[in-house]
């Protein structure tokens, strides 16, 4: 289950979500997408792979905006309860830069200590229910939020970069932004943990690689065409970049995994490990 938070957290967060159960998959891969992550575990430890490391989370983790696709390993049974941020939105409740958590997923202690961590699943774990963990966790993120210098201006400005699909000049941003490029980029570093133009390049994957029908046959190069990729040599390099598998191989393990669950609401970004 899942449900919207309540202002102010709006503006910070997409939703807070309760998962339980038996996953239908063990392993799956996330490609990066504009879009942060805050989970509380409360069930048997997950793995994470970022880049060339495999770490183990046991108390929940903090993944801010990531450049490269990672796997999320699942226990036979899962119990969290979490939060989908918007890609500017863990920063008030961050005691670093989110540059340095960048492809490094924290555990929830590293980044709030071990006494607030374990204070908080204590309660989660004692709750009457889903509902009610929800609401536990949205009273303590309210708890933390705090002022966060230069929030409005990376918000306005990452809204200018997703009304376009990613297809906009990062000069013309700082230049309606009133700043130079150079801070820009050190906001965004600091608040989000990606550039502006990284931020642009995600946007612009994500919305074509959502727009595919992977029902039939997939038209490659048609599909590079229409999202303003220079040809379809460069779109298999952003493909496998984003994704670390080809485009041909990705909708092959997209449609196996489809008619192995029949039934299955799959989201369209993630995929089930190779």
């Amino acid at each position: 289950m899942s449900r919207a938070p309540r202002p102010p957290l709006d503006g910070l967060i997409d939703d807070l979500y309760y998962l339980e159960g038996a996953p239908p998959y063990a392993r799956l891969v996330l490609p990066p997408a504009p879009s942060a992550l805050l989970i509380v575990n409360l069930g048997a430890p997950f793995r994470i792979r970022a880049g060339s490391g495999t770490a183990q989370y046991a108390d929940g983790c903090v993944a801010t905006m990531p450049t490269r696709a990672w796997e999320f390993g699942y226990p036979p049974r899962t119990r969290s309860v979490g939060v989908h941020v918007k890609p500017w939105g863990l920063a008030p409740f961050l005691p670093m830069p989110a540059a340095e958590l960048c492809d490094r997923p924290a555990t929830l202690e590293q980044v709030w200590g071990r006494a607030a961590t374990a204070g908080l699943r204590d309660r989660l774990a004692a709750a009457g229910g889903p509902e009610e963990m929800l609401t536990l966790l949205e009273q303590d993120l309210l708890r933390r939020l705090g002022g966060t210098a230069g929030l409005g201006l990376v918000r306005h400005t990452s809204g200018l970069i997703a009304a376009t699909g990613g297809a906009v000049a990062i000069g013309d941003l700082s230049v309606a932004a009133g700043v130079s490029s150079t801070h820009l980029a050190q906001r965004f570093k600091q608040l989000v943990g990606v550039t502006p133009k990284r931020m642009a390049r995600t946007h612009r994957f994500a919305a074509t690689l959502l727009a595919i029908d992977f029902a039939g046959p997939v038209d490659w190069g048609a599909v590079a065409g229409d999202a303003g990729y220079f040809d379809q040599a460069h779109f298999g390099h952003e493909f496998r970049a984003f994704t670390g598998l080809t485009p041909t191989r990705y909708a092959e393990v997209r449609r196996r995994f489809l008619r192995d669950h029949p039934g299955h609401v799959l989201d369209g970004w993630s995929l089930p490990a190779d």
